[in-house]
């Protein structure tokens, strides 16, 4: 059954009210009494409230009762958020307000008296229909348990921050890995005429597919047989335009990227004669990953595109679930891949659960219980090393009895169900993390996350924890992403410092779609209406938008297009949302095409996160924007035809995160400076800017990105100014002179304690700024990309003792690394890719710099494709 997330809508609801803001502003309104009998209401039904959610499975009249609370508990979400709103709105008024806007206020129904009015009534309607239902908890004879005892115990992660796979990560997959790479080495008698060789793989999901084709793709053999590799995830949609747009991104991952939305408006044969012009000639490897497509003649379409002016020997190496498409898509015969071994399988769940080599000898005990849990897993990796991660740090024989003895292993197992290791360990969860999981089910299959876009939708729909002292919601969502990678949930981990990206199996996306099919709807050309009670939605194809909205639900809270709303219907979009979705918290738009907004978005009060970013045509705002208070979220980053940014910004005063575009020459400082709890700051395309930032001061700003700003000459930061930026990042600003930022600085200024720093597409920068130096105690992660004319790292890099993460890729004239580099004792991370000298250098025991980074625990040299070909000439 799909999971109601009660307990922690609870949590939240009371944590609300408790709050010292809420209470201060309950007392001027006249409200505090009617708000402490709601919340005394609220603590006695959330102590039966765990207890009630394990034993509901079996107990239909009791998942009748929660429903009906849950239903309570979001009326009254709803009654504080409007409380809210109100407070918000006198804070505004009181700061910015004109006379006119305080006279217009007294007139309207936010006038405190009526609104008093109103705000007790609907608290009053609430908590009498909360304690109709509260009476009834009684009947189920539920025990009090007060606090949510489930803990994550967290490994250490740092082994599992990137996506290639190490030999010691895969267990009882070398004979596989040898029978395929043999495959690909025998010569096809077929190979003169120039037709592709197709490789099969089959088995279930969860089998280890991907990781064995990951284990195959990065083999040293593989490298030496093709010229070119190309990794395509296919998953559910076997488009033929999407397809030839992934493989050629996947040719050439330095060039910048080709959109994939709104392909009924690209030119197929633009595409294909793109295609064949970057595959002619080349000997390549080419792995379709996950097909589920079973038409023959778009799989016969693909493959002759393909073929077309292909080098012999050239190779398909496909992962499905599904034999038929195998046996269609396939030259040889399929490589069925088998369970794992009972052996191999204990050898990973070990591996897994217990923290290290060893250890599990100092438990015989717990192993034996661990052979019987491993029995049930039935040799699928997924479910084992799932299940080893639920029981890690965990040496209570009770706690691996429990698993062991779970009744969902007696449920029937359909051919589609969910695999009962992921729910098992999913039940586990702490109620926190439920709620935000279930979220991942708006995303479509195989999408590429990344921290911070998760971190603003969380934030947005209040399912995060509040930030303790200290801390801000982005490290609770680092917290919470630790937890889910400590349990196995996420893969192809990638920890940038700042930011992270990973993926889900698609087994655990089936899961996050199981748990939130009462909330979440991923939208696509197969739903066919949307049921009421559905409070997100998300579409993965904007010609789906259509008919979507003709249901009577009023509930929506979320519109998202995580692949873009281009080509979509807007405005219609906008005036449903206005007119129906008044609650609405999170609006995404990115990559929309619509000319104008609404002046009617200005009533969206509740609004949390909006989002027009990339949008081509918009040229204004509504200054209406600015009456959405509540506002966390804003970005138009990417609207190049923007020529101002609205009046009135300065009356979003809960925006922690705003982009920008302008083709103002200057920014609106007046305005964006009185944005007290400002942290994120994205700058980009802003063509007409010479300068930002001077003296100006930004008391909360923790991350700067200015990206594609042609005329900006200088960048003036300080410790004065900017006292907790933590996080910069500079791109595409080719006439930027880094080094005039120390003329801005006196010489016994204070430094600024920057944790993240990256350079991208400086053509003008030779040598790495001076200044940097002045990080050395706080600097964490240096990236520097596609900087053609650096020529050296200074020798006082070295002295960047906290440094974590160095990348460096696409700078060809950097030939050689600081002499001191191996000073950096607290290096983690050096990858180099795209230097032909120096990655000549850094080549593993032979090159001459390797002395100097083989302590290094992950090192990643990758020559440049051409530096290869001449090597084997």
């Amino acid at each position: 059954m799909a999971e109601l997330f009660i307990f922690s809508i609870a949590e939240s609801l009371i944590t609300k009210l408790a709050s010292h803001a809420f209470q201060e502003a309950s007392r001027v309104v006249g409200l505090y009494d009617h708000l402490r009998d709601l919340k005394k209401t609220l603590s006695l039904v959330k102590a039966v409230l765990l207890d009630a959610e394990q034993k509901q499975e079996h107990n239909h009249e009791l998942q009748e009762w929660l429903r009906q609370l849950k239903s309570v508990f979001y009326d009254a979400e709803d009654v504080l958020d409007e409380f809210e709103c109100q407070t918000l709105r006198k804070q505004v008024l009181k700061a910015h307000g004109t006379i006119k806007d305080q006279v217009s206020h007294f007139f309207s129904s936010s006038n405190p008296l009526v609104f008093r009015s109103k705000m007790a009534q609907q608290i009053k309607d609430v908590s009498k229909r909360l304690d109709k239902v509260a009476a009834d908890r009684h009947k189920f004879g539920l025990r009090i348990i007060d606090v949510d005892t489930r803990v994550v115990h967290r490994r250490d992660t740092s082994r599992m921050t990137h996506s290639r796979v190490s030999d010691s990560d895969v267990i009882g997959r070398e004979h596989d890995k040898e029978k395929i790479i043999e495959i690909f080495m025998q010569q096809n008698p077929n190979d003169d005429d120039k037709s592709l060789s197709v490789i099969p793989i089959v088995g279930i999901g969860g089998l280890g597919k991907t990781t064995l084709a990951k284990f195959v793709f990065n083999d040293k053999r593989i490298d030496e047989c093709f010229k070119l590799k190309m990794w395509v995830c296919v998953s559910d949609d076997f488009d033929i335009n999407q397809l030839i747009i992934k493989i050629i991104n996947s040719v050439n991952v330095n060039d910048a990227p080709l959109r994939q939305q709104n392909l009924d408006m690209v030119d197929l044969e633009q595409l294909q004669n793109q295609l064949t012009s970057k595959l002619a000639g080349q000997k390549f490897l080419l792995v379709l990953d996950d097909v589920w497509n079973n038409d023959r003649v778009k799989w016969v379409e693909l493959r002759n595109l393909l073929q077309e002016g292909v080098a012999a020997g050239s190779k398909i190496l496909v992962t499905t679930r599904i034999d038929s498409i195998a046996s269609m898509m396939g030259t040889v015969a399929s490589y069925k891949l088998q369970n794992l071994s009972p052996e191999n399988s204990l050898s990973l769940f070990v591996k897994w659960a217990f923290k290290n080599e060893g250890e599990e000898e100092k438990h015989p005990h717990l192993v034996n219980i661990g052979k019987e849990i491993v029995k049930k897993c039935r040799g699928v990796p997924l479910a084992v090393r799932t299940l080893g991660s639920l029981l890690f740090a965990k040496f209570e024989a009770n706690e691996w009895e429990y698993v062991r003895d779970n009744e969902i292993w007696n449920l029937p197992q359909n051919k589609d169900d969910i695999l009962p290791a992921l729910k098992l360990s999913y039940d586990f969860f702490p109620s926190y993390l439920r709620q935000c999981f279930a979220l991942f089910s708006l995303y479509p299959k195989d999408y590429e996350f990344r921290s911070v876009e998760v971190a603003r939708l969380w934030e947005a729909l209040g399912v995060l924890a509040p930030p303790r002292k200290n801390e801000t919601p982005e490290d609770v969502v680092k917290q919470y992403l630790d937890e889910l990678l400590s349990r196995s949930f996420l893969q192809d981990f990638i920890d940038g410092g700042t930011i992270c990206q990973f993926k889900i199996h698609d087994l655990v996306h089936d899961l996050a779609l199981f748990v939130a099919k009462d909330e979440c709807l991923l939208v696509n050309s197969h739903v066919q209406n949307i049921p009421e009670n559905i409070r997100h939605l998300s579409f993965a194809e904007f010609s789906s938008l259509g008919n979507s909205f003709t249901s009577k639900s009023v509930a929506v809270r979320s519109i998202m297009f995580p692949n873009g709303a281009e080509g979509a219907n807007v405005e219609a979009l906008l005036n449903t949302c206005v007119s129906k979705f008044k609650l609405l918290r999170v609006l995404d738009l990115r990559d929309s095409t619509c000319k104008t907004l609404p002046r009617s978005i200005g009533k969206l009060k509740h609004l949390r996160y909006f989002s027009i970013q990339n949008n081509p045509n918009i040229k204004r705002l509504p200054n209406s924007i600015c009456k959405l208070q509540n506002l966390q979220f804003f970005s138009v980053l990417g609207c190049k035809e923007l020529e101002a940014l609205p009046k009135g910004f300065r009356k979003l005063i809960c925006l922690r995160h705003l982009g920008i575009s302008t083709k103002q020459p200057v920014l609106p400082y007046s305005e964006i400076t009185n944005l007290i709890s400002l942290a994120h700051l994205s700058i980009g395309s802003s063509h007409n800017m010479e300068s930002i930032f001077g003296g100006v001061k930004f008391p909360a700003l923790k991350t700067l990105y200015v990206v594609d700003c042609h005329s900006l000459k200088s960048l003036p930061l300080d410790v004065i100014n900017c006292p907790e930026l933590e996080s910069l990042s500079v791109q595409d600003c080719v006439n930027l002179d880094l080094d005039l930022w120390k003329e801005h600085h006196e010489e016994q200024s204070p430094m600024l304690k920057l944790k993240c720093v990256g350079f991208a597409g400086l053509p003008q920068l030779g040598a790495l700024p001076q200044w940097l130096q002045e990080t050395a105690n706080s600097l964490r992660t240096l990236i520097i990309k596609y900087c053609d004319n650096l020529e050296m790292l200074p020798e006082w890099l070295s002295t960047m003792t906290n440094l974590k993460s160095l990348l460096i890729l696409d700078c060809p004239e950097l030939i050689s690394l600081p002499d001191n580099i191996h000073h950096l004792t607290a290096l983690e991370h050096l990858h180099i890719r795209g230097c032909p000298e120096l990655c000549k250098k850094c080549q593993p025991h032979v090159g001459e710099f390797w002395s100097k980074i083989s302590h290094i625990k992950d090192v990643f040299i990758k020559e440049p494709e051409k530096l290869k070909e001449e090597e084997d000439e």
